[in-house]
């Protein structure tokens, strides 16, 4: 497979960059709903036009009313949105959430899948337990009760968890905390009883919660996909969620990179622009050689996915590690390159750094996945 976009991924490369370029800019979005300390960390009209656009619905199959594409495609939205840094739950909503409940029955997408569809519903994904991303152990249980099941345990930095009409929640229904099987994943409504969320500001400013499931009851068709079955839907949902962040840290990446060159080929010291000592041209074709080695290794991870090859896990841990490598540099090389003012709130080099941070975190740091790649190479 070839590692650039087609002609119609480029079309829809076109029209993201435009809209977030003009709706999602960091001024209109970031700096405003910061600034004002909102309490989603989002705009709820800027996520309206996502779906007027057909962006809300992307993963979503033409039979429930979505645009049937791909990991790719959802990649081209990401990238666009790390490169403006537009507060958007998309890659909760849209991305994992979706994938979760594209596998539940008729009744479940249809409840829920319409109001992601116009942009009046969020989605947050409730998985990972402790400060670190460890979705092999997962101790939150769900007991039989009645027609359904009681769920009782405890979720940590649940991204957009306040501002969501529903949660995907990964509970254990059999056997013990770090078994591979045994997991069910369940569509629990925001006004559940029992469901309590401590909400807590993220270092980009963006919004998650400390979820509290003290039996929180819900019924069968709760339920998506197979009671003790959902491991392989978990993993599924995970990947997405991975492959999904990688691409939109290369978006933080390219944008620190883009501002960054600007910047160099604008200050001048001792009377001569800094982007013409030779120094600093060599640090920025370095950054832009690990830009493009990132970006094509996040694409062809989604490209995988979207093949269904076996292969793909793989991959996306070494997208992961890659993206968030990459865009560790770009952030640090961009303040760096500013020099002081690269520390001050006034530019925005320093906000493409926060975002880097909370999503080298986000589904997994380099480290994580680099050990990932290890173990699944057989090592």
């Amino acid at each position: 497979m070839a590692l650039y976009h087609t002609e119609d991924q480029a079309m829809l490369a076109d029209t993201a960059r435009q809209f977030m370029g003009e709706e999602g800019t960091i001024a209109k979005q970031l700096r405003h709903w910061r600034d004002k300390q909102c309490k989603d960390g989002f705009g709820h009209a800027l996520w309206k036009q996502f779906a007027e656009l057909g962006f809300a619905g992307i993963l979503v199959s033409e039979s429930d009313g979505g645009l049937g594409m791909g990991n790719v495609e959802a990649g081209i939205v990401l990238e666009e949105i790390g490169r403006n840094l537009t507060p958007s739950p998309f890659l909760t909503s849209s991305v994992m959430a979706a994938t979760a409940i594209g596998a539940g029955n008729d009744e479940l997408r249809g409840r829920y899948l319409p109001g992601l569809l116009a942009g009046d519903s969020v989605f947050a994904v409730a998985i990972d337990e402790g400060p670190k991303h460890r979705p092999e152990r997962i101790a939150t249980r769900a007991e039989r009760a009645g027609n359904g099941f009681k769920l009782t345990g405890k979720k940590a930095f649940v991204v957009h968890g306040g501002s969501a009409d529903m949660l995907v929640v990964a509970a254990r229904t059999a056997g013990a905390d770090d078994d591979q099987d045994g997991i069910t994943l369940f569509a629990v409504p925001k006004d559940a009883a029992g469901l309590n969320q401590d909400a807590v500001r993220l270092v980009d400013s963006s919004m998650a919660t400390h979820v509290k499931l003290d039996g929180v009851q819900v019924d069968a068709d709760a339920v998506i996909g197979e009671v003790d079955a959902g491991r392989e839907l978990l993993n599924r949902v995970l990947n997405a969620g991975r492959v999904g962040a990688a691409a939109e840290s290369v978006g933080v990446a390219g944008g620190a990179f883009d501002m960054t060159t600007t910047y160099l080929k604008q200050r001048k010291q001792f009377g001569q622009l800094i982007g013409e000592f030779q120094a600093l041209q060599h640090r920025a074709s370095h950054l832009y050689s690990e830009l493009e080695i990132a970006r094509a290794s996040v694409i062809k991870a989604q490209q995988l996915l979207d093949a269904g090859s076996e292969k793909a896990e793989l991959m996306v841990s070494v997208a992961k590690a890659k993206a968030g490598k990459a865009a560790s540099l770009a952030v640090k090389e961009g303040v760096q390159m500013h020099g002081g003012i690269g520390m001050t709130d006034e530019y925005d080099i320093g906000l493409y750094m926060k975002r880097d941070r909370a999503l080298a975190e986000f589904m997994g740091d380099m480290y994580y996945h680099a050990e990932r790649v290890a173990q699944l190479s057989g090592y």
